[in-house]
């Protein structure tokens, strides 16, 4: 096992198992002991377009995917034609016998661009696969043939089954055959099998034995000993969770107590709004209005999870929901926050606490749907109109994504204000074997909330309840609709006290006030390892990196690797965006040779580092092909800047 662990590619059509082959791999390796990352590829299209999965895996943490495989599994044309090259020396290419005469020409969902730029390498417009594969043997890889349809005709002589039906076990195939000339455990294969199909016993058995055929015509063919890479089960003695980040924010809404989700289906963010609604108890039969709600509501997944006929309706009906006194949180991408933003607004106006999952996209417009991007980040800082306080946070990694989500609904109810968590694509299709989340140590800050007891006291001492008293904090202590005797008044106009319309100027000030103050006194409330991780921190360091969001895993593991070489490299990850932790940022960056790293065209976080602290990157990394950034590629960019070779701003463009 070299230096970044192995690399392995699975690629096919879309629809045909892509994903579900690779969680096959991915849990087998991980349940042999290592420590797993897998990325996702897909376009925006149901069914035929190239769909492909990078894992990575090693004995030690792996946070990010390189480019460069060691072993590419296919069981199509095109992820041959597009992936060959991309192999490292000695690196293996596992294909499907009958694919060897396919030409460019017969596959319609090959980019024109791609076909181009085949042609071009042969001076030829009729490449076909074998003259692929003879390409890839000049480059030190080394191409490992296996007739699929042989392996699923054994199968179906054995168990009865139609060919026509097992055609979709291709992917197991290139999975088990993958595993083989790895001499992997076939006992572990078949109990990750089990455990990825688990119930469907047919399903189980009759994936267990193309398993079996496909190891056996790999000894067969002898190509056992033509790999040199072994991976053998290695001891683990702790527990890890095997998760990707659309699963982790959706627990850590559960853990954090979200009772009422929202949503309109929109890539990538529906997969959470699914996640919770497989794990939704409603007992809406059993339902005893007398208890108190941590007894109703005390086994875990105790969510309503509602899909809207739209954007608006989403947001609307979560703020209706706090307004009521549950945790109320919906989830969306760019499009979608863009028909929510009149009710982040009326929630900013009104002071409701309400969460805002937003995952980033390719855009504008519709844009790349199924792409990664951080290109929001000034949009969601500054969407809707007119001016009132809202906290964003940015989470780096799928452990992030679990607690993040917790704080984001102590914030909302503590501050009074909506909460923007921001994610992206990439980080929520991510896979990774990580430690178990510390539920323990979770704590829930509901704010300030008035009760009945409360009323009674007030109308004790002649006073009415005002919603939006003015204070010394800003924060007014808020109070359910359907308290007993509780009247306040909500609107989206300027408002007194009590939440009647007025335009009166000295109110107006007083308001605004009132509502921008809470921002000042989070900002110095929130802890700072809420607000930013500081990595190496070092007063002599070579370089400093700065960055957000879903580049921290490659930056962690490019650091890894630098320091070998005898770098000092810092990383400054910042978390919180508004506000934005504007001393610690200039104090750590002043008088120091800095770069940014982020996944857009304009340097978005650069921008508002500047805008905070005045404070300029001596570079800067971008890149916005809708592909996350690879290990191979910032180690090339970094390095040249450490050398000196490099222009101001260095676009990185990896990514089939």
């Amino acid at each position: 096992m070299n230096n970044r662990g192995i690399s392995w590619l699975i690629g096919g059509a879309q629809g045909t198992g892509i994903e579900r082959g690779a969680s096959i791999f991915f849990t087998a390796i991980a349940m042999a002991g290592y420590y797993v990352f897998g990325k996702r590829e897909y376009h925006s299209n149901i069914m035929g377009e190239h769909s492909y999965y990078y894992v990575r895996f090693d004995s030690k943490p792996v946070y990010s995917h390189i480019e460069k495989y060691n072993i590419l599994a296919s069981y199509d044309a095109e992820t041959i034609f597009r992936h060959s090259l991309e192999g490292l020396p000695g690196s293996a290419i596992i294909y499907d016998t009958g694919y060897l005469n396919v030409k460019t020409k017969d596959v319609p969902t090959l980019d024109k661009r791609v076909r181009e730029d085949i042609h071009g390498r042969f001076n030829n417009n009729f490449v076909s696969i074998s003259d692929i594969i003879e390409e890839a043997k000049s480059y030190g890889i080394k191409s490992f043939p296996i007739n699929y349809k042989e392996i699923l005709n054994k199968v179906a002589l054995k168990t009865g089954e139609k060919l026509s039906e097992l055609t979709r076990m291709n992917n197991v195939i290139a999975v088990s055959a993958s595993l083989a000339i790895l001499k992997f455990d076939l006992a572990i294969l078949k109990k990750a099998i089990d455990r990825v199909f688990k119930g469907r016993k047919v399903v189980v058995k009759l994936n267990s034995l193309v398993a079996e055929e496909t190891y056996e015509m790999v000894n067969s063919l002898g190509y056992i000993n033509e790999f040199n890479i072994k991976i053998s089960p290695i001891e683990n003695k702790s527990k890890r969770l095997l998760i990707n980040g659309n699963q982790a924010i959706a627990l850590g809404k559960l853990v954090g107590g979200c009772r009422f989700q929202t949503y309109y289906p929109i890539t990538p963010a529906t997969d959470e709004s699914a996640y919770l609604e497989e794990h939704e108890i409603l007992d809406v039969e059993n339902y005893d209005p007398v208890k108190s709600e941590r007894e109703i509501l005390k086994g875990a997944g105790s969510i309503v999870v509602v899909e809207t006929e739209d954007e608006i309706a989403a947001i609307t009906m979560a703020l209706g929901a706090s307004l009521a006194g549950a945790r109320a949180s919906t989830s969306t991408s760019g499009p979608g926050f863009s028909l929510m933003v009149e009710g982040l607004g009326f929630a900013g106006m009104n002071e409701i606490p309400v969460v805002i999952t937003h995952y980033q996209r390719g855009g504008p417009s519709t844009g790349m749907p199924t792409r990664t991007e951080q290109g929001d980040l000034r949009f969601v800082l500054h969407a809707s109109h007119g001016e009132f306080p809202r906290i964003v946070i940015a989470s780096g990694d799928i452990s992030e994504c679990f607690y993040d989500a917790i704080r984001c609904f102590n914030y909302a109810e503590k501050y009074q204000l909506p909460v923007i968590h921001l994610v992206d694509r990439f980080l929520a299709h991510s896979v990774e074997t990580i430690e178990p989340f510390d539920i323990k140590s979770v704590r829930i800050d509901r704010g300030i909330i008035f009760d009945e007891n409360d009323l009674k006291k007030l109308k004790e001492g002649g006073e009415k309840y005002k919603r939006f008293i003015f204070n010394s904090t800003g924060i007014s202590p808020r109070i359910f609709l359907g308290t007993k005797n509780a009247v306040f008044w909500i609107t989206g106009d300027e408002h007194d006290e009590l939440g009647h319309i007025t335009e009166d100027p000295v109110i107006r000030d007083k308001m605004m006030e009132k509502r921008m103050k809470k921002i000042e006194i989070a900002e110095r409330e929130i802890p700072l390892e809420e607000k930013v991780n500081h990595f190496f921190p070092s007063y002599n360091s070579d370089l400093t990196i700065v960055s957000w969001g879903s580049t921290k895993g490659v930056i962690l593991d490019l650091i890894d690797e630098l320091s070998k070489e005898g770098y000092k490299i810092e990383f400054l990850q910042i978390r919180l965006m508004s506000p934005f932790p504007s001393n610690y940022v200039e104090k750590v960056l002043f008088n120091k040779k800095w770069i940014c790293v982020e996944n857009n065209y304009s340097g978005q976080l650069a921008g508002l580092i500047r805008e905070k602290t005045g404070l300029k990157p001596n570079n800067l990394i971008v890149k916005y092909n809708g592909r996350p950034i690879s290990l191979d590629e910032i180690y090339i960019a970094v390095k040249s800047i450490l050398e000196g070779k490099s222009s101001y701003k260095v676009v990185l463009r990896g990514g089939a």
